[in-house]
């Protein structure tokens, strides 16, 4: 039984010492080696600072919206909604949001609506959309800011973030980037 327990004693530091310390110091380590230290990508525009891997608020009318966020876009508390497709009170959400976007978009039917724009991401931070439904509110944002609609199409196009190889992962768009390169936009 000694044998034992110093065995086991041996393991446990030995794993504290692992996982408490090398293990940490490693992540850190790889870190560094991202760009800005792995500390997020940060955008700052008109005085203000945003990160460009959270999710974002926006929803102006003048601006494309994001994904919607089950923790309200708060990055202390990332995590999912929990509730299954079948949950009423879920259901009733998705719902307010389809209704929402039908009345600041009255020419989309609802069958039309990409799902990422009125469901959370499992993290409900998701910094990014597809490309069908950015283009798909084209039609609100020409109407509130008087721009052409081969000029948005053209910036959607720009800020699109392909696969990784063309193979891994959709096409998607940073929300924080297109709003602010169509801020920019002339």
């Amino acid at each position: 039984m000694k044998n034992n327990l110093i065995k086991g004693i041996r393991m446990t530091v030995v794993l504290v010492v692992l996982f408490t310390v090398i293990y940490p110091l490693s992540v850190w380590a790889v870190a560094q080696l991202a760009p800005n230290n792995g500390k997020g990508e940060v955008v700052s525009y008109k005085q203000t600072k945003g990160y460009a891997n959270i999710g974002q608020n926006f929803t102006d009318d003048k601006y494309f919206w994001g994904r919607p966020s089950a923790v309200d876009y708060n990055a202390a508390g990332s995590g999912a909604s929990n509730k299954g497709a079948s949950n009423e009170e879920y259901l009733a959400v998705v719902q307010g949001r389809i209704d929402t976007f039908l009345l600041k978009n009255p020419t989309v039917q609802k069958s039309q609506i990409p799902v990422d724009l009125v469901t959370a991401s499992g993290s409900g931070l998701d910094p990014n959309i597809s490309v069908a439904s950015a283009k798909i509110q084209i039609a609100r944002i020409q109407n509130v800011r008087n721009i052409d609609p081969k000029k948005l199409n053209t910036l959607i196009d720009a800020n699109t973030e392909h696969p990784l190889l063309g193979v891994f992962g959709p096409a998607k768009i940073n929300i924080l980037k297109l709003n602010i390169a169509l801020d920019q936009l002339k």
